[in-house]
């Protein structure tokens, strides 16, 4: 989250020079405006953009949830593993968040999972990871000179937060994307315009991504992304109730409960875990042989091979539970759903795309 991390902590989204490649791919900046309702003045796209950019609040707290229905066949091979039942809830479920912020060094999210809830909470240099599965605590010192960051302690890939999911959105964003707004959305009982991004190219699974954002405050209440010709969305993540008052002191002050098992790493530790962050962020591992992207923008298909040996027990489980297909490319098996396709063939490769499993087999041929 990058509340936690020493840079401005609401740069939401992406900068505003954005605004002008967005615009429908070539548009004039000013020729797109947002018919909202008349209780809200009227803005394009890419004013929309550079509000977004420029947004800072002082506080906010809120309760997020995030939701999807891929349309997936059942799974038997997941959902008797370890964690397989809230591996499924990012696909096929539903997952609360409780998050506040109070400024720069005073930030805490509560992720609450079927097996209990697990906070971050920074209050000025104490950093605390709290998990009450297994009632333990570890508690981190920033230096005084500001100069290290929070340490990412949870666990990416599935947005978590409204801002999380908009920035991946926006990120999409060329000319292969066509950007218009629709009329005012109510989201978290709040005004909110509405932002849509739509591929250009048809071969995408992806109808349309919608962004509602805050018409005061220009921070993203929701994101919600549609397949193809269908009519609610696949996957939402949007606060459910919001508050841009600043949260009471007392939020961001941890005590551990009775019985939990505490863990401060030493300096050393800390000096290590520092040290592998700068070695990694100097060389950046390279793909693993044999991955490729075939296609570009929201086609685009991810190829990679399969790992060897026990790694890919639970992934035989899985896949030996899916259709049987095949064809020129050779054959596998296809886990096809309104969003996305992927495709594990017998040679040891793994597809996945955004798109129909012809494309797959297209690039599987390649």
């Amino acid at each position: 989250m990058s509340v936690f991390r020493s840079r401005p902590a609401l740069r939401w989204l992406v900068p505003a020079a954005a605004a002008v490649v967005v615009i429908g791919g070539g548009a004039a900046a000013g020729t797109i405006v947002a018919s909202a309702e008349p209780s809200l003045p009227e803005r394009s796209a890419a004013q929309l953009l550079v509000d977004v950019q420029n947004a800072k609040v002082d506080g906010l707290s809120g309760t997020v949830v995030q939701t999807a229905d891929l349309g997936l066949p059942s799974l038997p091979g997941l959902s008797g593993a370890t964690g397989g039942t809230d591996i499924m809830k990012l696909v096929a479920g539903s997952n609360t968040a409780r998050v506040w912020y109070a400024g720069e060094d005073k930030a805490r999210l509560a992720l609450m999972g079927t097996l209990g809830e697990t906070d971050l909470i920074r209050n000025g240099s104490d950093v605390w990871l709290w998990r009450s599965s297994d009632s333990t605590a570890t508690h981190f010192k920033l230096p005084a000179d500001g100069k290290d960051k929070t340490p990412a302690a949870l666990p990416t890939g599935v947005p978590s937060t409204p801002q999380e999911a908009a920035d991946a959105a926006l990120a999409a964003i060329d000319p292969s994307t066509a950007v218009s707004t629709t009329g005012a959305a109510k989201v978290a009982g709040r005004d909110a315009y509405e932002l849509v991004l739509t591929p250009r190219d048809t071969a995408s699974l992806v109808g349309q991504v919608r962004l509602a954002i805050d018409a005061k405050e220009h921070i993203p209440l929701g994101v919600d992304v549609y397949a193809k010709g269908a009519n609610d969305p696949a996957f939402r993540v949007a606060f459910q109730q919001v508050s841009f008052e600043v949260p009471d002191a007392e939020q961001f002050t941890f005590n551990p409960p009775p019985g939990t098992k505490v863990n401060t790493p030493s300096e050393s530790d800390l000096a290590e875990k520092r040290a592998e962050a700068e070695r990694g962020a100097a060389h950046r591992p390279e793909a693993p042989e044999g991955t490729k992207v075939v296609g570009e923008g929201w086609t685009s298909v991810l190829v990679a091979k399969l790992p060897a040996g026990s790694d890919r027990g639970q992934l035989d489980a899985v896949a030996g539970a899916l259709p049987k297909v095949s064809g020129a490319w050779g054959s596998g098996h296809l886990l096809s759903s309104a969003l996305f396709s992927a495709l594990v063939t017998d040679d040891g490769r793994v597809l996945v795309g955004a798109v129909a499993p012809e494309k797959l087999y297209e690039a599987a041929g390649k």
